[in-house]
This record gives structure tokens, sequence and C-alpha cells, in this order.
């Protein structure tokens, strides 16, 4: 089922030894840009034809009414309710704890003062469809929450009978969700981007989703903001040995795997025999999963099995890989997270499932794919604000650091730009009081 991979005796660094994702490959850029298009220029009218093509359903109001969301929340299974709450807890509290501070620095009379300024109107898109994620409401509403966010926006597919599911209604009620959209796929970005007749366009756009959806928002950058990395199709790499049970390790890989097409499992190890057992082990448990043949898919296509020499190499390989989550259900677990430098989220020890991390730990479980951990990491507070600095100078200031101004002006070429100095020199020459 998995893809084996042998590294042991292999010369480093191992990049050129593993199956590299690239991003752009295979991305179906020219079909995406034309849906782009279409909302673009054919706004509520082109949503609702693409909605009618690629989810098959007519819709004629795309805006859930707010009092459907409460009535959402007030009707859901008790149960699942308290979950959502303590999750939502969690999740807020991390991330206020995580929200930038105003920061004044004051240096020979001139003071600077970096203010941290939420966007005002944020976009999150939420899959859905044929399946029900209301963990990633949370995992995205809330960031946005903490970082004082005042519209936050969702969209996410109906499903084939038109409707959207009851606890994505009730996740968004709980998290202050302003609007909500039945809108899916390349449509629901385009929308958010550019804006139709009954929808504004929003600041910032996150969420994960498919390879349609993540190349959509590639097309968007510019004309919005883009938050965190490729958020695509799932991955985990799971570090293990014999101290953690096969059937750990192997439902710990099924778990991302079950996500569906277009993910990878990676299961390193030094231990042949053990690798042998967990591969075994992952049979068992997708024989019995429900959804067995979206596993299956993601293990044959994107399953592997990497042998190395030891713990350092299993360390090599995952930066190389740079996983959205890493497992690492080994001895020494916690000393080899400190020489990982590569990874969306790190989960040490063999109590600690990716699971936790998806829905009650706090971070966001919007993470970077397809290797993009090497340059960016989770969904954060920074990814709804921006910093705007407000800088304020006094006499003794502009004397101090005048020339140096007037210096380097001159030097590029400015004229403009160190007149600008020489104008407030001739001021003081000339006793003129501004």
């Amino acid at each position: 089922m998995l893809q084996r991979i042998d590294l042991r005796g292999a010369n480093k660094p191992f990049t050129s030894l593993l199956p590299r994702f690239n991003a752009s490959a295979g991305m179906p850029t020219a079909a995406v840009r034309e849906i782009l298009s279409k909302v673009r220029d054919g706004g509520d009218e082109a949503v609702r034809s693409l909605t009618s093509q690629f989810d098959g359903v007519d819709i004629a109001d795309f805006r859930v009414a707010p009092e459907i969301l409460s009535e959402a929340w007030e009707a859901l299974d008790k149960g699942l309710a308290s979950a959502l709450q303590v999750a939502h807890d969690r999740i807020l509290e991390f991330h206020q704890g995580e929200r930038a501070q105003s920061h004044e620095v004051t240096q020979d009379a001139i003071t600077v003062l970096s203010v941290p300024q939420p966007v005002e109107r944020a976009g999150l898109y939420i899959p859905g469809g044929l399946a029900s994620y209301p963990s990633t409401v949370l995992m995205t509403a809330l960031p946005a929450r903490a970082a004082g966010v005042n519209e936050i926006v969702v969209c996410t597919p109906p499903n084939p009978r038109g409707e959207t599911d009851q606890a994505v209604l009730a996740a968004a009620y709980l998290c202050g969700v302003g609007e909500l959209y039945k809108i899916g796929g390349v449509q629901a970005i385009g929308a958010m981007a550019y804006g139709t007749e009954s929808m504004r366009a929003v600041d910032v756009i996150a969420g994960p989703g498919n390879a349609w959806v993540a190349t959509a928002k590639q097309e968007v950058a510019g004309t919005v903001g883009i938050a965190a990395a490729f958020a695509g199709p799932s991955e985990i790499v799971v570090v293990g040995d014999e101290s953690c049970p096969t059937s750990s390790a192997a439902v710990d890989l099924v778990l991302q795997a079950e996500h569906g097409p277009g993910g990878r499992a990676w299961l390193v190890t030094w231990n042949e025999k053990y690798a042998h057992e967990v591969e075994s082990a992952i049979e068992d448990i997708v024989s019995l999963s429900p959804r067995r043949n979206e596993t299956l898919e993601t293990l044959t296509d994107g399953g592997y099995l990497c042998l190395v020499d030891g713990p350092a190499d299993a360390v090599e390989v995952v930066n190389a890989i740079a996983p959205e989550h890493l497992q690492l259900m080994c001895d020494n677990a916690k000393e080899l997270a400190g020489s990982i430098r590569n990874a969306g989220a790190v989960f040490i020890g063999n109590w600690a499932p990716a699971s936790i991390g998806d829905y009650v730990a706090g971070p966001s479980h919007v993470l970077p794919t397809a290797g993009t951990a090497r340059f960016s990491g989770a969904l954060t507070v920074d990814d709804f604000q921006k910093r705007m600095h407000v800088i304020e100078v006094s006499k003794e200031g502009f004397d101090t650091v005048g020339p140096a101004v007037s210096e380097i002006a001159e030097a590029e070429g400015l004229w403009a730009h160190a007149a600008s100095v020489r104008e407030r020199e001739r001021w003081a020459n000339e006793g003129i009081k501004p």
C-alpha cells in the first residue's frame, strides 16, 4: 500500500532522493482563471450558474439568514454543542494570547509607534458539500476575531440538497460570523475577492481547500490578502519506532489520509520490522473505515514508507519534506523536536495525535502544505492584521537625522527628497516657526 523509500546508507542531503510536491504542476490554472473571470464580470448570476454546474443545485439567494445560524445552534445536539464550546474557548484563548501589541521606540527625539491594525473584512473558505467541517469554522473565524476583525464572512459549498450542514451553521453562530453564503469552489474565492451584487469584497481570504481552491487563492493574491501558505490537501509524517504501538502509528497515518485524494502520509522509521507491522495495521484499519475509498486513494498515490539509519536521518527527511503535520512517536521525541526546522505543527509523544491539533489544542489547524512549511506557518492573528507605523519627529530629532537623509537622497538622485530637508533647514536659518 505504501511506496517504499530506502535511504539506509544513502548520502546526505536526502532532498534529491525524496519525491517532491510541485505546487504548480498539474494545477488547473487556466480553468481557474476562466471561472474567476466569469465571477468578476458576471457577479451573482455567474455564481449561480457555476454553482449549478459544479454543485448540481440551483440557489436563488446564497446568503443564509442570521436567524438560521442561531436556530442551528439552539437545535444542535447537546454533546456536540458542548464539544464545540470547549474547542471555541481553547482556540480563542490561544489566539488572544498571540495577539500583537503596540510597540513604541524612541531614538534621538524621533518616536515610532508600531500599531497592529486588523483588516476590516475577512473572508473564510470552509470546505463542505459532501463533508462537514465545523472545526474549520472555529479554526479560521476565531483567529480573525482575536485579531479584532469587524466583519467575518464565511463561504461554504452547499450540499446536494442546496443546504448547509447544521453543525457548520451552529459553529458560525458560536464564532460570531456575520455573513454566511452557500457558495463553494473557485466561485467562492472569486466572489470574496471581487465582490458581487449581494456580497461586498473582503480584505483577506483564509481557509483550506482542494487544488482548485488553493489555485484560485493564488490567482487573486494582490487583489486581496491571502492568509498563510498553500493550504491544500492534508499531509502527515509519522516518525516512529517500537516504543509506539503499531496500531497507534497506523491510525494516525490514516486520520489524515481519510481527508481524501491529493494528500500525503509518510511513515519514517529505522526499524524495518516495525515498518512492516505498521503497514499491516494500516490495512486492517482502512478496511474498517467508512471513508475507505478516499483513504485508499490517498495512501496508494501519496503514501510512503521511508527507512533510514537512525533518528538523526529521520530529522533530515522531515526537514526536507516540510510536512503539514509531524508526529514524533519514538524514544527521545522531545529532544528530536528541537532539531525540526520545517513543519506546520509538531506533535510530541504517543499521547499527541494530530487530531488533538485538528480540534482543541488551540493553534489553527489551517497549516502550510506542499512543502511550504519551509517558509510559512500556521494561520494566526497576524494574517488578519497589518502593521501601521506612526512617526513623530521633533526639531531635535530632525536636526539629528536630517543630514543623513540629504546625503542618501542625493546619492539616489532624488532631488525633492533632499529639498524637503533643505526647506526645513531654511526655516531654522530664517527664524521661521512652523
